[in-house]
């Protein structure tokens, strides 16, 4: 459920956890595919990477960010 009115850490928090959960759905398999598309480059979880390495920009001085 979303409110109208979030703040953009909030809104940029909601896209790492749905980055996070389409990586976790879209991991490949022993043979190097992607078990949701079946194809050997996903561009799926590809497009997730792009959005956690640009939260990860976005981050302020000091902070550390972790990919899971």
């Amino acid at each position: 459920m979303t409110a109208p009115h979030l703040s953009l850490a909030q809104i940029r928090n909601r896209l790492i956890l749905t980055a996070r959960a389409v990586l976790r759905a879209h991991r490949t398999d022993p043979n190097g595919h992607c078990r949701v598309c079946r194809v050997a480059d996903c561009r799926v979880s590809a497009a997730a990477r792009d959005v956690l390495d640009a939260a990860a920009a976005c981050l302020p001085p000091g902070k550390s960010y972790h990919r899971a």
